[in-house]
């Protein structure tokens, strides 16, 4: 055993065990060994110190034979993607189909401010382009131009689109996410052949596709870039600041720069408040206005939970609004037992 520190990048993550690529220029020159799988030190599972893929890591005493190693410390994050969990990505690559399934707005748009919610660069690539007219593909082009974005239209099938994206994915690390059955796993496929990652078809019944992958993993791309297949889903859940949400759209945010004024007051919600800028009739206001009541219920349920005696609790309406209502308190109306009563009675009592 060697009292060498290496330092390398976590790639997999299963049960109790990580998979870490060591950086070239930290392997000593008698060794062939590019990768170790790793246990964690006693020490970080005591201070709660969680090891996710795309982290940092030190490894201590490598068992160069046995290609193993014990993870040490973990070096501070730039980024944490919380579902699912990738640290210090470059950008998350939002892949969704032209049609099999089709694509869903609200549910793109939700994706979309996920990403944006946790300060990473959002890219969009839409598949499948060999079964839509050019028409349709252009269509979904000028919309989502509109919204702020600019996608990579591309077909697996034909091979459209495939050299602009691989230039796309060709630096640093980049999380593959969107619904399932759009194609993430055969994409990694196609540009990674010698993994054969497992696929699946879209469910007619459901109308869209059966989870296949299971995990995170990242995998070399390239000489410089990393990429991560991610387990498909269908609903990602948006948890930020209330304040901060519209800046999750650029069109937002494209208005706020048009206005540097700003609304009337500094803590405008852009609902119903007065010299609002924001507000209007923007295609995804209405997303917006959905998401905004989601935060401020999840604020709310977090506020309880560290207040328990907050007397008022916010209670969601129709079109994504929400309003204040008086929280009951049961506590107040629970009989008093007669043990405290006698306790009370016999404090009244006791002489000076």
């Amino acid at each position: 055993m060697s009292e060498l520190t290496l330092t390398g990048t976590v790639l997999a993550v299963q049960a109790n065990y990580y998979r870490v690529r060591l950086d070239r220029e930290s392997i000593p020159q008698d060794r062939d060994c590019e990768h170790l799988l790793c246990i964690r030190r006693a020490r970080l599972k005591k201070t709660g110190q969680q090891v996710y893929v795309g982290d940092r890591v030190s490894i201590e005493q490598p068992d160069w034979q046995g290609q193993r190693g014990a993870i040490s410390s973990i070096e501070p994050r730039q980024n944490l993607l919380d579902r699912p969990m990738v640290a210090n990505i470059d950008r998350v690559l939002l892949v969704f189909a032209l049609t099999d399934p089709e694509i869903e707005p609200m549910q793109l748009s939700r994706f979309l401010v996920k990403v944006e919610s946790c300060g990473l660069v959002a890219s969009l690539c839409l598949n499948k382009s060999d079964l839509v007219t050019a028409e349709y593909a252009q269509s979904w082009i000028d919309r989502l131009n509109q919204w702020g974005y600019e996608p990579i239209i591309m077909s697996m099938e034909t091979g459209a689109g495939m050299d602009l994206l691989k230039l796309h994915l060709s630096q640093g690390v980049t999380a593959i996410s969107g619904p399932s059955g759009v194609g993430k796993s055969s994409l990694i496929n196609l540009l990674v052949p010698e993994l054969n990652l497992r696929v699946s078809e879209v469910s007619q019944k459901l109308g869209h596709g059966r989870h296949t992958t299971r995990h995170v993993e990242l995998f070399n791309f390239g000489a410089h870039g990393l990429i991560a297949d991610t387990p498909g889903y269908l609903q990602p859940s948006i948890v930020c600041d209330p304040m901060s949400l519209i800046h999750c759209f650029p069109e937002a945010r494209q208005i706020i720069t048009k206005n540097p004024s700003g609304c009337q007051f500094q803590d405008c919600l852009h609902q119903d408040e007065l010299g609002c800028v924001v507000r209007g009739d923007w295609e995804r206001y209405p997303h917006y206005c959905q998401f905004l009541g989601e935060v401020l219920d999840y604020t709310t349920k977090q506020q309880v939970i560290s207040n328990p005696d907050a007397n008022t609790k916010r209670k969601s309406s129709i079109g994504g609004k929400s309003q204040q209502e008086p929280r009951l308190l049961t506590k107040r109306y629970r009989r008093t037992s007669r043990r405290h009563e006698h306790q009370n009675l016999d404090a009244d009592y006791v002489d000076d």
